[in-house]
C-alpha cells in the first residue's frame, strides 16, 4: 500500500476526537482507524470494498474465515452479517482502513460499456472474497481520500472515480465474481434478490419452497447456492440477521428482551435468549446493559 494513502489516512484521523469508524462527505465512505487490537464484533457487511491501508483484519462470514492484511482488501458482494476484528494494530502503528459501498448503478452503466462484457458465469461464486489491492486501485482511493480536502469538488469528480473503481474490478482477476453482482441475467442475480427479500422480511416466517420459486429454482438448488454466497444457510442468515437487530433495539432503543424477541419474529422467548446467548455470549439483559454502560 502506498505511504501517500497511509500519511492521508493518518491525517485524517488524526483531527478526529473519537473512536471510529469516521463517516465522510464521500458518499459510501468510511474511514477506519484503531490504535489497539479489537474483540471481535458482530456487523453487517454492506456490499463494498473493505480496504486495510495498515496492520490486518479477519472475518467470519459463516463457516468462512478471511484474513486480510496491509495491500489486500475484502470484497463483498452481497449484504451479510459476520464477525469481525481488528487482528493487528498499536498506538506506534495503528490499524488503518477505507470501506467504498459499491454504488451498482454506475457498476452496471460501466459493465453495460465494456467492449467484452464481463462474464458472471450461471452458478455463483463465493460472495466474499480476498483480493490484492494496489495499482490502479490503490490510486483511485487515493484521490477519494484526497477529495476531502476539497469538498466543493466531491460532486464532480467521486462518480468518475467510481467509475474508475468499476472498471478495474470488472477487468481484473476476480471480474467474475464482481459481475454477478450488477448482471440481472444470472442464477447468481435471482439468488441475491431472494436474499435481499430475506433481509428486509426477516421477522416473518420463511419457506425456502417461496424463496427458490421466487428465484426460479429447486429447493435443493437454492439452497446450494445461497450457501456459496454467504457461507451461511438461510436459516442461519435469517437468525443472525434477527439478533442483531434485537440487540440494536435493546441497545438503542432500550427495548426489553422479551419486546425485542418478539419484534423481530420469535415465538418464545426462551428460545429467544438461548440463540442470543449462543451468538453474543451472554444472556440479552445482561449483554445489553454491559453495552450501554461501554
Amino acid at each position: 500500500m502506498t505511504p501517500e494513502l497511509t500519511q492521508a489516512l493518518l491525517r485524517h484521523t488524526d483531527r478526529q476526537d473519537v473512536y471510529g469508524p469516521y463517516l465522510t462527505d464521500v458518499p459510501g465512505m468510511v474511514l477506519l482507524r484503531s490504535d489497539h487490537e479489537r474483540p471481535p464484533a458482530h456487523l453487517i457487511f454492506k456490499p463494498a470494498l473493505c480496504i486495510v491501508v495498515q496492520g490486518a483484519k479477519w472475518a467470519v462470514f459463516g463457516d468462512r474465515h478471511m484474513d486480510y492484511r496491509a495491500g489486500q482488501a475484502l470484497i463483498v458482494s452481497v449484504e451479510t452479517p459476520a464477525l469481525g476484528r481488528v487482528a493487528e494494530a498499536s498506538p506506534t502503528e495503528p490499524f488503518l482502513g477505507i470501506i467504498i459501498e459499491f454504488d451498482l448503478a454506475i457498476m452496471r452503466e460501466v459493465a453495460d460499456a465494456l467492449d467484452t462484457p464481463a462474464p458472471g458465469g450461471e452458478g455463483p461464486g463465493s460472495g466474499v472474497f480476498v483480493t490484492d489491492f494496489d495499482g490502479p486501485l490503490a490510486d483511485c482511493t487515493l484521490r477519494l481520500v484526497r477529495l476531502l480536502d476539497t469538498p466543493q469538488a466531491i460532486p464532480l469528480l467521486y462518480p468518475a472515480i467510481m467509475r474508475e473503481i468499476a472498471y478495474w474490478l470488472l477487468s481484473g482477476p476476480h471480474h467474475a465474481e464482481v459481475a454477478r453482482m450488477v448482471l440481472a441475467n444470472t442464477h447468481a442475480h435471482r439468488v441475491i434478490a431472494a436474499i435481499h427479500r430475506l433481509r428486509d422480511r426477516f421477522a416473518e416466517p420463511m419457506r425456502i419452497d417461496d424463496l427458490a420459486a421466487g428465484a426460479k429454482m429447486s429447493a435443493s438448488a437454492f439452497h446450494r447456492q445461497f450457501r456459496r454466497l454467504t457461507s451461511m444457510t438461510p436459516l442461519q442468515y435469517q437468525k443472525q440477521m434477527r439478533l442483531l437487530e434485537a440487540r440494536r433495539l435493546m441497545v438503542g432503543e432500550a427495548a426489553s428482551a422479551e419486546t425485542a424477541a418478539f419484534a423481530v419474529g420469535y415465538e418464545s422467548a426462551s428460545q429467544f435468549s438461548r440463540e442470543y446467548s449462543r451468538m453474543f455470549g451472554l444472556p440479552p439483559r445482561r449483554d445489553a446493559r454491559l453495552l450501554q454502560q461501554a
